[in-house]
């Protein structure tokens, strides 16, 4: 594979093999291949008629859409750079980004119109696309790109993927066009069963600003030529519904969506005639992952994997068997040591920190590389694990504080820092609480001044304002202090000591 691979070369293969097949399923509208391709072609020359060059950043603040992969393919086959963001991000959230990545042009859709105009209005260097509008329509009638006008950015960046720092500021995990394209044909080398077949119709439910559901969905079902159908809302019933009308074969799912679909009594049925369940994010609960296999007698693999790793770095498909509990072997081409905090590598059975190596590793985070793999390739993923007797890894804890609500990770400090700002509050404390839904969920326990301080109201009203919904606390407690370290520090480790588990 070249270093100057574009991954959006991907679409010209099925588009000159199977050109009338249907490619993208979005509610009542359809694409085939040759469509697809073709407005690709048309998007990508009409960005570049913009103005736009090789390496510019251009940041898609879409829900899942047929706008969302023609938007995406198009950046990357201009040889520009895709920056997903989360449409529920605030206007704080998006401004941060927009300014860290540089951004030239965000493209919106109706829902995410208003926050993006008003971002775009207080920065001067980035303009703004609605892909309801006429002026996506004259970027659909631009002169098309040809095959063989694609290339990657000069540094053969194709996506910045923005994660919120430990410090509170996002940051931007650089994945090239080789990164991703290594990781799909990762998982294509998966032979029994088939990470993806060209027959697959594939659920794309995973949100697609985020890496899962944007290169293990998308990107892979994609490689095979295979048909996705697109849904931008998760809803258990009408998910099924959509399963059974549209021939789903194949389901890249998390644990809150496998969690909901067994409260359905006509799961069973629905499932029945799906080749393949997959689930990543988080981890899947030993007693979800029983409980949906007794009610539909179909098995769940799971992976392991991160931003940083484009992303999967294993998964129980490379044996074959779905195991409770465990994230299976690491993919072909993947590198895992388990390792101790002086460096060398763990006793069997025992656990340590997952360093990770190969071809699927990112840069570093933008702009200048920092903090990517060392100078032997390894990346320390943070995450610790052990593997059992058969090699398969498990996992026991996480990076250090993050929470994963619903899959996604949110960092305390981020939520602490808004909290912070708001007058009357002396100090703040964010942790993870179990959730039923979700996983984890967001907790904030906080030192107000004595008789001037906000109310737990007022907080979340503050949050609401300046965080996406999913960071927001769904717990706040007012209480008289927390607990502190010899050193000053707030001392997380003993607030459940202190506060009990919620």
């Amino acid at each position: 594979m070249s270093e100057q691979a574009n991954l959006a070369s991907l679409v010209r293969g099925p588009a000159a093999l199977t050109p009338d097949r249907t490619a993208l399923i979005d509610g009542g509208r359809r694409l085939t291949w040759a469509e697809l391709d073709g407005a690709i072609d048309h998007v990508a020359g009409g960005l570049r008629e913009l103005g736009l060059h090789p390496g510019d950043r251009v940041a898609l603040l879409l829900g899942n859409s047929i706008e969302f992969v023609v938007g995406y393919f198009a950046i990357l086959r201009a040889g520009l750079v895709a920056v997903p963001m989360n449409p529920a991000y605030t206007v704080a959230e998006v401004a941060v980004l927009l300014t860290d990545s540089g951004a030239r042009l965000l493209l919106v859709d109706p829902t995410t119109g208003a926050v993006g105009t008003e971002v775009v209005e207080a920065i001067a260097s980035c303009d703004i696309v609605d892909v309801s509008s006429d002026a996506w329509r004259r970027l659909l009638a631009a002169r098309p790109f040809a095959p063989g006008d694609e290339v990657a950015a000069p540094n053969g960046l194709a996506l910045l993927l923005f994660t919120a720092g430990t410090s509170g500021r996002p940051k931007g995990a650089m994945l090239s066009h080789a990164a991703l394209l290594a990781n799909i044909d990762m998982l294509r080398s998966v032979k029994e069963p088939a990470a993806v077949l060209e027959s697959d119709t594939v659920l794309v439910v995973l949100p697609l600003f985020h890496v899962y559901g944007l290169n293990t969905a998308l990107g892979l079902a994609v490689s095979a030529g295979a048909t996705c159908v697109i849904i931008d809302r998760f809803d258990p019933v009408e998910s099924l519904r959509l399963i059974v009308d549209e021939g789903v074969t194949t389901v890249a799912g998390a644990p809150a969506m496998y969690r909901a679909w067994c409260r359905v009594p006509s799961a069973r049925e629905a499932f029945r005639d799906v080749r393949l369940l997959s689930c990543g994010g988080s981890p899947l609960p030993v007693s979800v992952f029983e409980e949906f296999g007794e009610l539909t007698g179909t098995p769940v693999f799971e992976g392991y994997g991160m931003t940083e790793t484009a992303p999967v770095v294993s998964t129980t498909l490379v044996s074959g068997v779905a195991k409770a509990g465990s994230v299976g072997r690491p993919l072909p081409g993947v590198e895992v040591r388990l390792v101790d905090d002086s460096g060398q590598d763990v006793d069997d059975g025992d656990a340590g920190e997952v360093w990770v190596r190969g071809a699927s590793v990112f840069t570093g985070y933008w702009p200048a590389g920092l903090g990517g793999p060392d100078a032997e390739g390894w990346f320390r993923s943070g995450d610790v694990a052990f593997a059992d007797a058969e090699g398969d890894l498990h996992l026991v804890d996480r990076r250090r504080e993050v929470i994963l609500v619903n899959g996604f990770n949110v960092y305390p400090r981020e939520i602490e820092l808004a909290i912070e700002g708001l007058a009357g509050v002396v100090e703040v404390a964010v942790v993870g609480v179990p959730d039923d839904a979700t996983g984890e969920a967001v907790s904030a326990i906080v030192v107000t001044a004595d008789g001037a301080g906000p109310t737990r109201h007022e907080i979340a009203a503050h949050c609401a304002t300046r965080l996406a919904r999913f960071k927001c606390p769904s717990s706040i407690r007012i209480v008289d202090a927390l607990p502190h370290s010899a050193t000053g520090k707030i001392a997380k480790g003993r607030l459940r000591e202190v506060y009990g588990e919620q």
